[in-house]
């Protein structure tokens, strides 16, 4: 291949281009934070002559690339210590992140119910782990939102996200990767789009967009990412599940050979459905479509039937009053109810849809 490559350069009169293509070669075989040829170090003290050497060093061993220069920025916000920023690629070794990390320690603490909000809890959560502390230092592909608007987001600097990876904005809303392009991806926000804006600094998480699942979860409504908002505390989730896996073949597929009984004669009798089956309810406003699921659900009580309903859109008065008429029959011990309504984003109301099968196949396993 090589004899007939340096043939054709030979025979167009280009062989004094080979070594531009050697290095162009070369260039496609590296990384983009290896094609880098800057590096931006924050801090707030300008570090000494020993921390700069070992900091490039760091560089070259890291990025296969000793060529790489430092260039210097001042920066008070982050109180003490340095970041590091080489290409999409982030180092924290700041005050502020450890302020962070020792704040989202303190809230998985509460969060997790071994210790309350109080000032007494906070301190005894630092008591037990200040001695132990140590900042984890971790290398972060940050990105930069481009455009926003509707709820979406293009975002720059993100080059290895994948399709339905979540990824979180420096304002805490998080998001789920969509669209993957050749120089940018597109994101789906599932909060507000007000604290997004040109600009904004995004973060990868190398996690599947998922939900938290469980038998714990029976009884509770939830929203579409699975928190808790029937104000009953936080739930013990069993695991975590992708929203989007692949289906099983037909041939791994159970055939339909049980019947699942709604308790309403007229659909029982002439239109039978089986349980692992699809039923579409289709009709006008008004027309008793929601009662007809309720109604299904109800007559589930005591048939090993796990329920799972999904209220898209529909006002926060609708949702709460179906929720009296199941915990008045008593449905709410085999139901659980996720919540996505009119005035949640777009975005939440569509990964609603998906989540109801990965609640679904803790059960069915």
């Amino acid at each position: 291949m090589l004899r007939n490559f340096l043939q054709l350069l030979c025979d167009n009169d280009d062989i004094n281009l080979f070594d531009e293509v050697c290095k162009a070669l070369k260039e496609l075989e590296m990384t983009p934070e290896q094609k880098e040829s800057t590096a931006v170090l924050t801090y707030v003290e300008a570090p000494s002559d020993e921390q700069l050497a070992g900091i490039k060093s760091f560089i070259a061993k890291e990025f296969h690339n000793p060529d790489i220069k430092l260039e210097m920025v001042q920066d008070s916000s982050i109180k003490s210590g340095f970041v590091l920023k080489v290409g999409s690629k982030e180092y924290d070794w700041s005050e502020k992140a450890r302020i962070d990390q020792l704040k989202s320690s303190i809230a998985k603490a509460v969060s997790a119910g071994k210790t309350t909000a109080s000032e007494e809890g906070i301190l005894s959560i630092l008591e037990a782990n200040i001695k132990d502390f140590e900042l984890a230092v971790k290398d972060k592909e940050i990105g930069v939102v481009n455009w926003v608007g509707d709820g979406i987001a293009n975002v720059d600097g993100i080059d290895h996200a994948f399709y339905g990876e979540i990824v979180v904005f420096d304002s805490g809303v998080k998001g789920m990767v969509q669209d993957v392009r050749r120089d940018e991806v597109g994101v789906i926000l599932f909060g507000s789009d007000v604290t997004v804006k040109e600009g904004s600094k995004v973060a990868r998480t190398g996690k599947m967009a998922g939900v938290p699942v469980g038998e714990g979860f029976l009884g509770r409504i939830v929203d579409a990412l699975g928190s808790p908002i029937d104000d009953k505390g936080d739930i013990q989730a069993d695991g975590y599940r992708p929203v989007e896996c692949e289906a099983p073949g037909i041939t791994e597929r159970k055939s339909v050979s049980v019947p699942m009984e709604t308790g309403l004669l007229s659909i029982d009798s002439m239109f039978p459905i089986g349980r692992g089956q699809r039923e579409l309810i289709i009709g006008d406003r008004q027309t008793g479509k929601t009662a007809i699921a309720t109604d299904t659900i109800i007559n589930q009580k005591g048939k090993d039937v796990i329920c799972i309903y999904v209220a898209i859109g529909q006002k926060a008065s609708t949702i709460a009053k179906l929720v009296n008429t199941l915990k008045t029959a008593g449905a709410m011990d085999y139901t659980t109810i996720v919540s996505a309504t009119a005035a949640d984003p777009a975005p939440l109301q569509l990964y609603s849809t998906l989540c109801r099968y990965s609640h679904g196949r803790v059960f069915h396993a």
